[in-house]
């Protein structure tokens, strides 16, 4: 398959990146690939931000820049736009995390709606998104997804929960942009996909709006898929669908190892590998019914789907079919696809710099957990750099 080099492109990855935005890359991924340095910069930096130090100047200049968009939707515009030049869309990601009362609940809400209206008539930016605990507080959705019974106060909680989901998807249906709901713990995601399940229904008659989000390293999700696809069937409805692999893979494995449950994760990588490009090969064949968004920073799941396309007759640019990294990452898979005509979009992540934190550390985290992710990110960024000094 010639394509196969396709990503070795680093002329088309980095294109956008002046010669100290690539020394900048370089510098972090160097930082990030050394474990214990991830711990002691998470240390050092949590202690900073809580002590008010003046961290936020050192921040903002170098990790924050290049994981995140700005910290708020104006500040992003500047990279929404130089990124559409090259066709990479961008999805504007609210990422404050943890807040329980429900003023904050509310708070995100606006947040979120701003978002979908800032979107409006903007090309650049086709989805809104927005976490499920963002709505309401976790054990809520926990009670609901376990089938405890809810206290009177507990009731009114979920009915506000209920009524702000109703509210942010009329507005993606009415500014007519679609919207990824992002997914959370299995222990609390039946009540998420229960309440998504529903706003599919009410709003995605015509095509895919509201789109739920699929973590495929849970081995149960195909089998949900399936059930949610035969009930688009009876209602007459169209499915959207956000597909990972999963951030919760620690966590997941410990909490059903301490209650005594058999862990909803895949048995091993190549299980998981193998249930995302099984559920691609399924959505894809199904594409008159589904819409995807594939979310991966997976090369091999990349090339597949593409190949998976061409086989099923789907041009590159329907709109049903799209591909998304998150900002700062993979640019050899985002921006190499957008020039060969496929629809991409980065999330961008934005917020106040203190805010954003927990959010960038559990990335640099993440990334020194995937193997090879950060490798292979400075192999491409010193490939460049070679490139150009020649």
């Amino acid at each position: 398959m010639g394509q196969n080099k396709l990503f070795d492109n680093t002329e088309t990855a980095f294109a956008l990146k002046s010669d100290s935005e690539l020394e900048r890359a370089y510098f972090l991924f160097k930082m990030i690939s050394n474990e214990p340095l991830v711990r002691i910069g998470t240390a050092v930096t949590n202690f900073a931000i809580k002590a008010h130090l003046p961290v936020q100047g050192l921040i903002r200049a170098t990790v924050f820049d290049h994981f995140c968009g700005g910290v708020n939707e104006e500040d992003c515009l500047p990279v929404v736009d130089k990124m559409y030049t090259k066709g990479v869309s961008s999805v504007l990601d609210y990422s404050v995390e943890g807040k329980e009362e429900e003023a904050q609940f509310d708070a995100v809400l606006q947040k979120t709606l701003e978002i979908l209206e800032f979107a409006d008539n903007k090309d650049a930016m086709p989805f809104g998104v927005f976490k499920p605990t963002g709505f309401g507080r976790f054990l809520i959705w926990q009670k609901k997804t376990e089938g405890t019974s809810l206290t009177a106060e507990e009731e009114e909680e979920w009915k506000r929960i209920e009524k702000r989901f109703d509210i942010v998807c009329k507005k993606a249906y009415d500014c007519d942009v679609a919207l990824l709901i992002d997914g959370e713990e299995s222990w609390m995601q039946d009540a998420a996909d229960e309440l998504v399940g529903k706003m599919m229904r009410k709003y995605n008659k015509e095509k895919a709006i509201v789109y739920n989000t699929l973590q495929l390293y849970r081995h149960d999700r195909m089998a949900y898929l399936q059930r949610l696809h035969e009930e688009a069937r009876v209602y007459n409805f169209k499915i959207g669908m956000k597909i990972v692999r999963g951030a919760y893979m620690e966590k997941e494995n410990e909490r059903a190892a301490e209650k005594n449950y058999p862990s909803p994760i895949c048995k091993d990588k190549a299980h998981t590998d193998q249930n995302f490009n099984d559920t691609m090969k399924y959505i894809l064949k199904h594409i008159d019914d589904i819409s995807v968004f594939i979310g991966t920073h997976n090369e091999e799941s990349s090339y597949l789907a593409m190949e998976m396309m061409k086989q099923a007759g789907i041009d590159k640019s329907d709109f049903r079919v799209w591909f998304g990294q998150l900002y700062g990452m993979s640019d050899h898979i985002s921006f190499n696809m957008a020039n060969e005509g496929y629809n991409v979009a980065k999330y961008l992540p934005f917020g106040p710099v203190r805010d954003v934190m927990p959010y960038l550390i559990r990335r640099a985290e993440e990334n020194t957990s995937v193997a090879g992710q950060t490798s292979r990110e400075l192999n491409l960024l010193s490939q460049e750099k070679q490139r150009r000094k020649l």
